[in-house]
C-alpha cells in the first residue's frame, strides 16, 4: 500500500465530460484523490454529496478534489448531472490507476471483480502523498477530519 511520503503515481484518465485529466495538471496544488466503488450506490452517493456540499472548505485549503471509480465515463456523466457534483469524476474503466494505488477489491458484492476500494489520498503540490486511507469495508467513509487536518498542515505559515 502507498504510504505518506511516497511519490504519488501519475495518471491520466477521462472525466465524465470526456476531457483527459492528469494528476500532473494539478502540480503546485493539493489534491484530494478519492476512489469509490460504484456510482449510483448509497454510500458512494453520500460520500460524494458530502464533498460537493463542502467544496468551499477544500478550496480554502487550496485543494482540488478528484473522484475515481471503475464506472464508464457515460455512467459518471449521468450521475454527475443528477447529483450536481462540482468536481471531476474520472473513469478508471481499465483499472490501471486503481492498480497503481493498490485500491482494488479482488471480489466485491455479487462476485464483481476489480471494483475500487473506498480510499482517500492527499497529495501535495509536489506530488507527494501526505495522507493515505484504504478501506476494506465499502460501507465506511474516509476520515474527512483527518483529510482536512492534513490539508491544513500543508498551508503556508501566516506572515
Amino acid at each position: 500500500m502507498l504510504q505518506p511520503g511516497d511519490k504519488a503515481p501519475d495518471f491520466s484518465l477521462r472525466a465524465s465530460d470526456k476531457s483527459l485529466v492528469s494528476l500532473q495538471d494539478f502540480r503546485g496544488k493539493n489534491v484530494v484523490l478519492l476512489f469509490y466503488p460504484l456510482a449510483f450506490t448509497g454510500v458512494c452517493t453520500k460520500e460524494l454529496c458530502m464533498m460537493r456540499d463542502s467544496l468551499a472548505d477544500y478550496e480554502q485549503l487550496d485543494a482540488q478534489i478528484l473522484a475515481i471509480s471503475v464506472d464508464s465515463l457515460y455512467t459518471l456523466h449521468k450521475w454527475k448531472q443528477e447529483e450536481g457534483f462540482n468536481f471531476p469524476l474520472l473513469s478508471d474503466f481499465n483499472k490501471t490507476v486503481s492498480k497503481k494505488y493498490d485500491t482494488l477489491y479482488k471480489t466485491f458484492g455479487f462476485d464483481m471483480k476489480g471494483v475500487s476500494k473506498r480510499s482517500a489520498f492527499v497529495i501535495d503540490g509536489n506530488g507527494i502523498i501526505r495522507y493515505a486511507e484504504v478501506l476494506e469495508n465499502a460501507g465506511e467513509l474516509p476520515n474527512f477530519d483527518a483529510i482536512k487536518q492534513t490539508l491544513q498542515s500543508l498551508q503556508p505559515a501566516p506572515r
